[in-house]
């Protein structure tokens, strides 16, 4: 695979790039203010960020497919970002605890000025936490960097006993719906 370009620095969307054969030639980052606009929906948030993220980073890469993706977690129209704090992180999982909540990515595949995007949405169904099930998780440290503050690929999958939708997404990137966009754009020929 050449010409592709990855505007992330996530070691996640690389590992399930990887599962599929797909070794991006260049990692470049994204580096855009990623706060919420006032009201803004996570779904239109996610591929918002995702669509900035791939316009940014293609201008430093004219010839390049440029792929670019954001990972939110969302409880009703709340969303919750990656936690700053062990005391926000463990806010978040009490939140989260024996209540289902979505898991929204933005992908957006950017060339020469021509640019798509899409969402995928996926619901997940945490099971009721303990005090000490948070408490431990918190301590592992593995919420930092995460959004929502879990990781369903980590110690945080024993969170969760039912998904509806895309495993992948809620890793952080859904392999099928990128392929598709991929392939649509003449990526992977």
């Amino acid at each position: 695979m050449t010409g592709l370009v990855l505007a992330s620095g996530s070691p996640r969307r690389l590992e399930l790039l990887a599962q599929v054969g797909i070794t991006p030639e260049t990692v470049d980052p994204a580096d855009i203010d990623e706060s919420p606009l006032a009201g803004e929906l996570p779904r239109i948030y996610a591929e918002r960020l995702a669509r900035e993220k791939a316009s940014v980073v293609a201008e430093r890469h004219a010839t390049a497919h440029v792929l670019a993706a954001d990972t939110v977690v969302s409880l009703g129209r709340r969303i919750l970002g990656k936690p700053q704090t062990a005391e926000e992180a463990s806010k978040f999982l009490t939140a989260l605890s024996g209540r289902r909540h979505k898991v929204t990515t933005g992908i957006a595949v950017a060339r020469a000025g021509d640019l798509s995007s899409r969402t995928v949405v996926t619901q997940v169904r945490f099971k009721r936490l303990s005090a000490e099930e948070i408490s431990n998780y918190v301590a592992s440290q593995e919420w930092q960097g995460k959004a929502g503050g879990y990781a369903i690929q980590g110690l945080g999958g024993a969170f969760v006993p039912a998904i509806n939708g895309s495993y992948s997404n809620v890793v952080g990137l859904p392999l099928t719906e990128t392929l598709a966009m991929l392939n649509g754009r003449g990526c992977l020929t």
